[in-house]
């Protein structure tokens, strides 16, 4: 349960600019769909992860910045929920710290400027938190932090994949 309500939040802390849950998500969606047609051979679930593959760029068209359309709770949440039930359903729940590390990495940045901040008596650790708004906040454009964290993703999913062994 922890790991459900920890990732599915995750997801929700970084969708803070355009793209960049759908970005890092459809990452997420490309490993499940190579691991589960190459690696575990289930049918049923590589076409699952097309689906969400298929979904999420559908929407990325309308989300890229400048958005036109925006994700919200209720999205970023359901992404979250489809993120981590993947590792559940691969019955390997660990390997979500590794082909999810953007959304780790999101919340952990969260995490330790609540903690500094609170044992500092008001210093911040980053400019702002979540870790992507301190990137923003340094000089980085949307797009440059977007591109950025999916390259970052999609690096940890192929070291997942390679994780997983064949």
């Amino acid at each position: 349960y922890i790991a459900l309500c920890g990732v599915v939040n995750s997801v929700n802390l970084t969708d803070g600019i355009d793209g960049l849950a759908s970005s890092v998500t459809l990452s997420v969606g490309v490993f499940f769909m190579i691991v589960n047609f190459m690696i575990i051979r289930d049918s049923n679930l590589a076409f699952f992860s097309a689906i969400l593959v298929a979904s999420t760029l559908g929407f990325l068209v309308y989300n890229f910045y400048p958005a036109k359309i925006f994700m919200g709770d209720t999205g970023s949440l359901f992404l979250g929920a489809l993120v981590v039930s993947m590792a559940f359903l691969i019955d390997n729940i660990l390997l979500v710290l590794v082909y999810g590390f953007v959304f780790v990495i999101e919340a952990i940045s969260d995490i330790l400027q609540v903690i500094y901040f609170k044992a500092t008596k008001g210093k911040r650790l980053f400019k702002m938190a979540p870790i992507h708004h301190h990137f923003e906040k340094s000089g980085f454009s949307e797009v440059q932090i977007v591109v950025a964290f999916t390259i970052v993703n999609a690096i940890f999913c192929f070291l997942a994949y390679f994780g997983l062994g064949n």
